[in-house]
């Protein structure tokens, strides 16, 4: 497994050991163990599925006293995947990286928690997996502007679908700090 570090601190593109043959491919998704030894010590309490047509943009997503570090990963087709700093007074605040995920690379996202999170389809068709270190509270949801120019996103597709929500979601600048990465106290 080769774990290599982004332009963000927190953010981490993860190439599994792919075993191939004529047969197809074996390779391990998820080892607690082994993603421990590279820093990524997060308990995994929920598997998300999304399918995706061409052009479909997802984001941006991230939930406020609640967030979630995110494992991801695409099963069929390929993503232009995104993480934006989110973490009030962090160097990196506002700041973006997106990376090429494919079932031909098998690469991997590890974001941290206090990253907005997106995609944008490629392909024809996209599987995209992901697990999360917190369950989804659908009162606890915050978003961004997947094109607030403050941040400048280079997507990948030119009039990208959508939905209302995401569309209507506010730029980052008109978020308050509590309304962005505000973990609660435990």
């Amino acid at each position: 497994m080769n774990v290599i570090p982004t332009s963000l601190d927190g953010v981490f593109i993860i190439e599994p050991k792919v075993f191939k043959d004529q047969r197809g491919f074996f390779m391990e998704t998820y080892h607690r163990e082994k993603y421990r030894t590279f820093g990524i010590d997060r308990v995994f309490v929920q598997d998300n599925l999304s399918y995706s047509a061409k052009g479909t943009l997802r984001g941006l997503h991230y939930q406020i006293t609640k967030p979630q570090a995110k494992l991801v990963q695409v099963m069929r087709g390929e993503v232009f995947d995104v993480a934006v700093d989110i973490r009030p007074g962090s160097p990196n605040f506002g700041k973006w990286t997106g990376v090429y995920l494919s079932d031909s690379n098998c690469r991997q996202l590890f974001i941290s928690e206090g990253f907005a999170h997106g995609f944008c389809v490629l392909s024809d068709e996209a599987v995209f997996c992901y697990k999360c270190s917190e369950f989804y509270a659908p009162e606890d949801e915050g978003g961004i502007l997947w094109a607030d120019p403050d941040i400048g996103i280079e997507w990948l597709v030119q009039e990208p679908v959508i939905s209302d929500k995401d569309a209507r979601y506010p730029r980052l600048c008109e978020r308050s700090p509590e309304q962005l990465f505000c973990p609660e106290k435990k």
